[in-house]
């Protein structure tokens, strides 16, 4: 009798431990707009102070990063590089930033340095160098192109009234290459969405873009915008699945650059 009741508390306690690993790992405390990613990949949960992280362990590298990008702060601060972490300690498996050395890819950041650093302060901005953040990018596009990009939202979308959420990540080919002596698959292209929710769920808004690796960097912005339909195809991921369904079609298929005013800005020259 004793030992059933010892096993069956220890059923219990194995359920609850699993219970709450399971949570960790894989399901957020914070919400996103319209629900996280769906995927068929397995996928760690990330939770940082000002983003999230929807990362795979068998890619080493994000498949999404979720962020709130705010209007800057009048009083806000320059604040200096920080330096990569050696390591994110919540992984199984650890990706390091010397892994990069000499592969001729950045470490590309996805969620941004520079606007993390001024909207949330300077333990959010430290966390930008977390290894989970990053992901191998070609130096015209990390540099230039995808700069421009990130510059452009920190510096007009955001400050432009209501809220501003950002979802990115990679996009992969079906038999990727990895970065020499690691197992870290480098990425074809990336994308970035750029959602204005509305109370009015018709009113709600979508700019997507999806970049090559292979870029000059001066090209016009305007030349990589897509629909949410084409990432979707692209990256296997289901995004906003908890808008209806009717409402959910017509947001995805949208391409949509005049009311987001993208022209005023498309050509804007790379700060590097």
């Amino acid at each position: 009798m004793r030992i059933k009741k010892h096993f069956i508390a220890l059923i219990g306690f194995l359920l609850i431990a699993f219970t709450m690993l399971y949570k960790s790992y894989f399901v957020p405390s914070i919400t996103i707009w319209m629900g996280v990613p769906q995927t068929q990949q397995t996928v760690r949960i990330l939770e940082n102070d000002a983003y999230i992280v929807g990362y795979s362990e068998v890619r080493r590298n994000p498949l999404w990063v979720s962020y709130d990008a705010r209007p800057k702060p009048k009083k806000s601060k320059y604040r200096k590089r920080p330096k990569f972490y050696p390591q994110d300690k919540r992984l199984l498996v650890s990706v390091q930033q010397m892994d990069y050395k000499n592969t001729g890819y950045d470490r590309g950041h996805l969620a941004p340095n520079y606007l993390i650093g001024s909207r949330y302060g300077k333990k959010a901005q430290a966390e930008t160098f977390l290894m989970t953040n990053i992901t191998p990018q070609k130096p015209k596009l990390n540099r230039k192109l995808w700069q421009r990009l990130e510059e452009v939202i920190a510096d007009k979308f955001s400050n432009e009234g209501g809220y501003l959420l950002v979802l990115t990540g990679p996009i992969f080919d079906e038999s990727p290459k990895t970065l020499k002596g690691t197992s870290i698959q480098i990425p074809s292209a990336f994308y970035k969405l750029l959602i204005r929710p509305s109370d009015d769920l018709q009113q709600s808004k979508v700019l997507a873009f999806v970049m090559p690796q292979k870029v000059k960097g001066t090209e016009s912005l305007a030349k990589f915008v897509v629909s949410v339909d084409e990432i979707e195809r692209r990256t296997g991921l289901d995004f906003f699945h908890e808008l209806p369904d009717k409402l959910e079609i017509a947001f995805e298929k949208t391409v949509d650059i005049d009311s987001w005013d993208l022209l005023s800005v498309a050509n804007k020259a790379p700060r590097y």
